[in-house]
């Protein structure tokens, strides 16, 4: 029948309905797993086989890995709102790529970018009152209301879990502190008990994850003290803190549950060199490298030594050390035990001073709000 059709001069490049209508749905999915990851995913809309094809085994064996996607380094500005430039940290270049927010509700016409984790985006809705979460790549979206109104709150941190996610943030409202953590999987808020004194004087910087808790560092006297996301405890970290430090930054890779602190070492709040520790099975911080003098010395000439500009978070091997005042980022490749610069955006305008908020964008399908 094949032949036969090729041979007719009035034959049609088109497959033969009979033909497709009769491949097996094992050889059907093989077929269209060829297609370019946007294509595919453009096909849910036409019938619901396609659209259930996503969620299929074989894809999500396929693409779950994330080798179909690349991560990037996002920047967040005040003055280029709802723009957000992308470091390809897989190509090492720059990309001109414009995210599409299409598809979230009208009332998401205005928002800031608070944290990102996992794929997923956590805005704060201004004319809401409200924050959306939402996956860009599923084109999910979720707006959760305030607790109460007003809500005045600080650090922030979206927490993607295997089967859902939770946002921790503090509100100093009462007497004391208090700490909410929003819990997908009930949708619902929590409220637990906050911790005095202040976890720290930099409100860019995010709780680190790590074991099933929110790790935090304190002012001076430095202290690390972390937050149970389950039972909404407090916990002060019994181990003993490097010397001589000028500040401290926490970040975790969560994929091989590990712990690392960031720190300048100096006296009278100056810093004369930055160091990396990661703590050990001991309890103990165990120094893993130390800036190079060069690099230091610029980055402690961008930071003026106002060190409430700094703020540090994990990416994909990468832990990335920024500054509020700097279109710059120093990061630490772990793999390799080295450090670099990522270059300026070109289309960041050199008048920009302040205002650099840097987030980790990794694209994941399956994490939906």
């Amino acid at each position: 029948m094949i032949a036969n059709s090729l041979k007719s001069p009035t034959s049609s490049t088109e497959m033969d309905p009979g033909i497709w209508s009769k491949l097996p749905p094992e050889l059907l999915e093989h077929i269209l797993f060829f297609l370019p990851l946007k294509t595919f995913l453009n096909l849910r809309s036409t019938c619901k086989h396609f659209k259930s094809l996503v969620f299929s085994p074989s894809f999500i064996s396929k693409h779950s890995s994330g080798s179909a996607f690349s991560s990037f380094l996002l920047l967040s500005h005040p003055q280029c709102y709802s723009h957000f430039p992308l470091y390809d940290t897989i190509l090492g270049t720059w990309r001109n790529l414009a995210l599409s927010f299409s598809f979230l509700p009208p009332c998401a016409a205005q928002f800031n970018l608070l944290s990102t984790s996992n794929g997923l985006f956590c805005f704060s809705l201004p004319n809401s009152c409200s924050f959306l979460v939402c996956n860009l790549l599923a084109k999910s979206s979720r707006v959760i209301q305030f607790p109460f109104f007003p809500f005045a709150f600080e650090l922030l941190t979206l927490v993607s879990t295997p089967d859902g996610y939770q946002i921790f943030m503090l509100c100093s409202k009462f007497s004391s502190s208090c700490a909410f953590v929003y819990d997908s999987k009930v949708h619902a808020w929590r409220k637990y008990e906050g911790f005095q004194p202040i976890l720290i004087d930099n409100f860019h910087q995010e709780g680190a994850p790590f074991n099933g808790s929110l790790y935090f560092t304190t002012p001076e006297p430095f202290s690390v003290v972390c937050f149970d996301l389950e039972n909404g405890n407090w916990e002060r970290l019994n181990t003993e803190m490097p010397g001589e430090l000028t500040f401290v930054r926490l970040v975790s890779d969560t994929d091989e549950g590990k712990l690392y602190l960031i720190g300048g070492i100096g006296r009278n709040g100056i810093s004369r060199s930055m160091r990396l520790w990661e703590l050990g099975n001991e309890g103990n911080w165990e120094e893993v490298e130390r800036l190079p003098e060069l690099m230091c010395r610029k980055f402690m000439s961008v930071c003026y030594h106002n060190y409430e500009h700094v703020y540090c978070f994990w990416h994909q091997g990468m832990i990335c050390v920024c500054c509020h005042t700097w279109p710059e980022i120093l990061y630490f490749k772990v793999s390799r035990r080295t450090w670099h610069w990522i270059p300026k955006c070109p289309s960041v305008p050199d008048k920009w001073s302040c205002g650099f908020r840097w987030f980790s964008f990794v694209p994941e399908l399956y994490t939906l709000a």
